[in-house]
């Protein structure tokens, strides 16, 4: 995921994936607060978490080789 954005429009993206995640992360929880309900969500759920803070990692990677 190799891109040419700038310093700024990494840390926008990154904030904006940070808040995305977040949410993610606290309907997954509630998710399985409540298993076996719903269950048949489960795997879709963390399927879209997972990618998301997969995002994330590249995204902080490549700011941080723009930061050196």
């Amino acid at each position: 995921m190799e891109s040419s954005f700038t310093q700024d429009e990494l840390k926008i993206q990154i904030k904006r994936l940070n808040s995305k995640a977040g949410q993610l992360k606290m309907d997954l929880h509630d998710l399985t607060e409540g298993l076996p309900t719903d269950f048949e969500n489960l795997i879709p759920l963390a399927t879209e978490t997972y990618s998301i803070y997969q995002q994330l990692s590249e995204l902080k990677q490549q700011l941080k080789k723009l930061e050196l």
